[in-house]
């Protein structure tokens, strides 16, 4: 299963980096994509909306629903 969200804050490749290592790091089985200037992570595997969003407010950025 593949969702794309939309996230506020991000401005560089460090963004991206925490992001993509905070989602991965709340389910092993779960992969995410980040398009920086789209400002939109693509998420692949079991993780839930609810445990995304955490992943991405705990790392300092906005979540802003299903892209």
């Amino acid at each position: 299963m593949s969702v794309a969200y939309k996230v506020g804050g991000m401005t560089c490749d460090g963004c991206a980096n925490a992001i993509s290592r905070a989602i991965e790091g709340r389910s092993n089985s779960t992969r995410a994509l980040v398009d920086l200037k789209a400002g939109i992570v693509h998420v692949e595997g079991s993780a839930s909306e609810e445990e995304v969003r955490e992943a991405i407010e705990d790392a300092g950025f906005d979540f802003n629903g299903a892209a």
